[in-house]
């Protein structure tokens, strides 16, 4: 059973930084290091948002235009771990952050945050909240 479990959400004032961690656990059909990784976000009453994803052996992650040199994607295929670096947040970052993994080629990386190529795993969500 594969699991994803966020970590790192918090309240910070505008400006402020935050680090979200997501592990994963379980057996992965193909290992985990196969797998894509990425972040997505939402807020009560709007469609899901693709943040940030990376591939599954690195490369250079797609972002959405919004977090666009302010947030950066990494990860570490050794402890099953992605991370989600944001800096410079502002109030309309705040949302439930969820983690996925989706079995995709790198050039899906684009399709797969503006929701037309499906994750395959989701996490629980950790709430980010900006203040003003």
């Amino acid at each position: 059973q594969v699991q994803l479990v966020e970590a790192g959400g918090g309240s910070v004032p505008a400006g402020g930084s935050l680090n979200l961690s997501c592990e994963a656990s379980g057996n992965f059909y193909r290992g985990y290091d196969t797998m894509s990784m990425g972040w997505f976000r939402q807020t009560p009453g709007k469609e899901r948002e693709g943040v940030a994803a990376i591939w599954s052996a690195g490369g250079a992650p797609a972002y959405a235009d919004s977090v666009k040199g302010r947030f950066t994607i990494f990860r570490d295929n050794a402890k099953k771990m992605v991370y989600l670096q944001m800096n410079n947040l502002k109030p309309e970052d705040t949302a439930m952050y969820y983690c996925a993994a989706a079995s995709i080629a790198f050039w899906q990386l684009g399709r797969w945050l503006s929701g037309t190529v499906d994750s395959a795993y989701w996490g629980q969500g950790t709430q980010v909240t900006v203040s003003t």
